[in-house]
């Protein structure tokens, strides 16, 4: 029998607030099946975990998340991991319990929707952001409903169609997070953050939410499925092909 492969997602609860850690340093927290899988499920955990009333996604070593796993996604059709990375953020926006993003080091991508997802956003000033996938031959379909929205729409032409990188500063400024912070100061502003979001009631919390989160999530339930299939046609494509192949060679 095969070993069981070692987790890549940690869940802990502190103080009424429970701490779920992507820990897969060896894809830079790509969204593999397996780190997707355990990452619904903690957030199922939390969910219906009594001693939660907050939920902080964050990530251990260098890189928050670095989006779809082009490894996974050159070898096989992205058609379930596309339509899983929708479901993700649609998980996120509709948790009875609000969701904080601790966002330090880089974000690339899907690793986006996850910080868009999130109700509150703290980013280190020096995190890094780039939606990559127009230099793929790709679009950011699977995660456009939560990040566009969130972006001045001069910022979401510019990160989306260039590409490039944009500090965490840059991101306060887009709106893509709620605040950037010295990466000295980045956990006693999470910290801040989560124990003011804990002193509400779990009833006021949860319809708060729901009404914030009205909209996006009702638009997510209209265009996810066009959005997924639509990303998994890029990522199917000859270019997308090639220029993951290019990319992976390149990070060997």
């Amino acid at each position: 029998m095969a070993e069981a492969p070692a987790p890549v997602v940690e869940y802990a609860v502190v103080g009424g607030v429970a701490a779920i850690t992507l820990d897969s340093p060896h894809n830079r927290n790509a969204l593999s099946r397996q780190l997707l899988t355990e990452l619904e499920e903690a957030l199922d955990r939390a969910a219906a975990d009594d001693a939660a009333r907050v939920v902080l996604v964050r990530a251990a070593g260098r890189v928050f998340c670095s989006g779809a796993d082009l490894a996974e996604a050159r070898a096989g059709s992205m058609a379930e991991g596309a339509s899983r990375i929708v479901a993700l953020q649609r998980r996120i926006l509709a948790l009875p319990k609000p969701v904080v993003a601790r966002v330090h080091g880089a974000v690339r991508a899907g690793g986006t929707g996850i910080v868009a997802a999130a109700d509150v956003a703290v980013a280190a000033d020096d995190a890094t952001f780039a939606l990559t996938e127009v230099k793929l031959g790709l679009a950011p379909a699977a995660i456009s409903v939560t990040v566009l929205p969130r972006l001045t729409s001069r910022a979401a032409a510019l990160a989306a169609l260039g590409g490039e990188v944009f500090s965490g500063a840059d991101a306060a400024a887009y709106g893509l997070v709620t605040t950037a912070v010295p990466a000295a100061e980045l956990d006693a502003e999470v910290d801040r953050v989560c124990a003011s979001l804990a002193t509400g009631a779990a009833q006021g919390l949860r319809e708060t939410k729901a009404l914030l989160n009205r909209d996006m999530v009702a638009r997510l339930d209209e265009q996810g499925p066009g959005l997924a299939e639509l990303s998994a046609r890029l990522f199917g494509s000859e270019e997308a092909r090639a220029a993951m192949t290019a990319f992976l060679q390149r990070g060997r």
